[in-house]
């Protein structure tokens, strides 16, 4: 349920106490100055399972005009690059090294526009609580000996690709920060999938954390390549980047 769009004061429906959490998050993070003063991400997503990467995508993402390029595999294992502009939609695919066109070309863009909505969601949610359609309700606390976490949980008015799925986000009452979240995807009656944020550190003006693991099953998702650079050449965009 991610968006480009700016964050906003207080959504709609939201209930007053999630909105402060919210808040102290964002502050936590650095702001929402420091936030929308970030131009580009990179980051590389990554899946570990049993000690072994099984899937990694690597993104570039302008904020300030929606260019991005992502490079990834599909399911038989082909490289797909795409270079589009998320505002627009529009842009360039290949696959294998060949440029794409017509009903195909439109697909990949759908995949990488998937992707994007997918992976930068796991690097950067914190960010984006207070986005337009995004509806905050306080879930209580939980405490473990000395430290304790605000639950807020995130549903979905009309935004995203999977506007049912639910998360519950826990935000450590010291520190602002989260330090894990549970979800259940698409409004299925299952628990919750637990995973742990770990690794918070400065990007810039920014925090971000570059780690998630489960405690359940031990499955890993990590960013092995994120930096927030001041800048990037504009051919780092294209679909034959350097």
């Amino acid at each position: 349920a991610l968006t480009a769009r700016p964050s906003s004061a207080a959504p709609a429906g939201s209930g007053p106490k999630a909105i402060a959490v919210a808040n102290r998050v964002m502050q936590a993070l650095g702001g929402e100055a420091a936030w929308n003063a970030t131009r580009y991400l990179r980051f590389d997503f990554a899946v570990d399972r049993g000690g072994k990467t099984v899937m990694r995508r690597a993104h570039a993402w302008d904020k300030w005009t929606g260019r991005y390029r992502v490079e990834g595999k599909d399911k038989d294992g082909r490289d797909v690059v795409v270079a589009m502009n998320l505002n627009t939609k529009e842009g360039a695919a290949a696959v294998g090294g060949k440029a794409l066109a017509g009903e195909e070309l439109r697909q990949a863009r759908d995949t990488g526009y998937a992707w994007w909505v997918n992976d930068a969601y796991w690097l950067v949610m914190p960010y984006k609580m207070r986005d337009p359609g995004v509806v905050l309700t306080l879930a209580g606390t939980e405490k473990k000996g000395e430290d304790a976490w605000d639950k807020v949980l995130l549903t979905f008015e009309g935004v995203g690709l999977t506007p049912k799925d639910r998360y519950w986000v826990f935000v450590n009452a010291k520190t602002g920060l989260v330090d894990r979240w549970e979800f259940v995807l698409k409004g299925e009656k299952t628990p919750p999938v637990p995973f742990d944020w770990k690794g918070w550190k400065a990007y810039g003006r920014i925090q971000l954390a570059d780690d998630r693991v489960s405690p359940k099953d031990g499955t890993r998702i990590h960013f092995p390549v994120l930096d927030a650079p001041a800048t990037l050449p504009y051919d780092f965009f294209a679909l034959g980047a350097p």
